[in-house]
């Protein structure tokens, strides 16, 4: 069957499912062999400016919309199947486009639409893939594994005294302060935290900060979406300037985290487990032995001139963002 990936998570679920695409989405970068593949798909916006330029650049898209089809690579492509998303049409190129582009070529395939706001809709995504690829086995297998990982963590730190569990905020974007929602709340709640900010499934969207002052989380973990460590090491400052950010707990307590948001927490599919993983060993380091950073992403916030892998991968001290990353 020839498939089309139109974002970066379906990428991965097809990819899991032991499928190449003949085509993906212009931000699709793992595994990463999809780099090699034709891209159907391209932003009007810069994904390299600052957090707040970006914003404005989104709003003043207005109904061209953020992305576009290349409609000559499409047709010629002749996929079976696009794969596509409902969540969100700034995150990624959205059903509408695809339908839309679909009346303009020749070719004639079905579009599967994933709409996740939990871990299980992941799951489930998985698994309608697995239907419409001829892959249903596959599919089941991979979702037991992953919810062997996921039970594995959540068995450690349900044992947590309630004394020992921080409340957390992990912030999506930061200009302006977007905090994560969807599936953060139960990522969190698995990983040993607990989430005051947001409930499971609720969309991410933008807080006033006093609202954030207010909360005052024991941690903070700054994730921003389609930012990797070094771009969010140059937009720190959109969090260090604002009033009142030397006196969060989390930054006296040096527990404020910088995650890869491109890589992890913003897209929903199988890394997701990935993240978990990252969040219980950020959460709970002296319960998680070496075993687990196998998959881990992060680095605190405050220390990123001198990296250590695996653990310094993905995420890293927030503080240490004041010196630009290395490679």
């Amino acid at each position: 069957m020839r498939v089309v990936t139109t974002l970066p998570s379906v990428t991965e679920l097809v990819a899991t499912l032991g499928l190449t695409p003949v085509g993906v989405s212009h931000e699709c970068d793992y595994p990463p062999a999809v780099t090699e593949l034709p891209t159907v798909t391209d932003s009007r916006v810069d994904a390299t400016a600052s957090s707040g330029e970006i914003d404005r650049q989104v709003l003043e898209v207005g109904e061209e919309g953020v992305y576009e089809v290349d409609l000559a690579t499409l047709d010629r492509l002749d996929p079976d199947l696009i794969v596509t998303q409902a969540m969100c049409d700034v995150c990624a190129v959205d059903e509408g486009v695809v339908r839309e582009a679909v009346t303009r070529i020749d070719a004639d395939p079905q579009i599967l639409t994933t709409d996740p706001h939990c871990v299980a809709d992941v799951f489930d995504d998985l698994e309608r893939i697995g239907r419409a690829t001829g892959r249903e086995e596959r599919a089941r297998t991979v979702r037991r594994d992953l919810e062997a990982r996921i039970e594995a963590v959540s068995e450690q730190t349900a044992a947590i005294p309630a004394a020992e569990v921080p409340t957390v905020a992990i912030f999506d974007w930061t200009d302006p302060v977007m905090v994560a929602g969807h599936w953060t709340a139960e990522l969190v709640a698995w990983a040993g935290g607990e989430y005051p900010l947001a409930a499971v499934g609720d969309r991410s969207r933008p807080r006033e900060w006093t609202a954030i002052r207010a909360a005052d989380p024991d941690v903070l973990v700054v994730a921003p979406c389609g930012f990797d460590l070094a771009q969010t090491a140059e937009n720190r400052i959109d969090l260090t300037d604002r009033p009142g950010w030397d006196d969060l707990s989390a930054v006296e307590t040096g527990r404020v985290w910088a995650m890869d948001g491109h890589h992890l927490l913003n897209r929903p599919g199988p890394r997701l487990v990935d993240t978990l993983a990252v969040l219980a060993r950020l959460l709970h380091p002296t319960r998680f032995d070496d075993d687990l950073e196998a998959s881990i992403s992060s680095n605190p916030f405050d220390a990123f001139e001198t990296p250590s892998k695996p653990l310094r991968a993905f995420a890293r001290p927030f503080a240490d963002t004041a010196r630009r990353l290395e490679p």
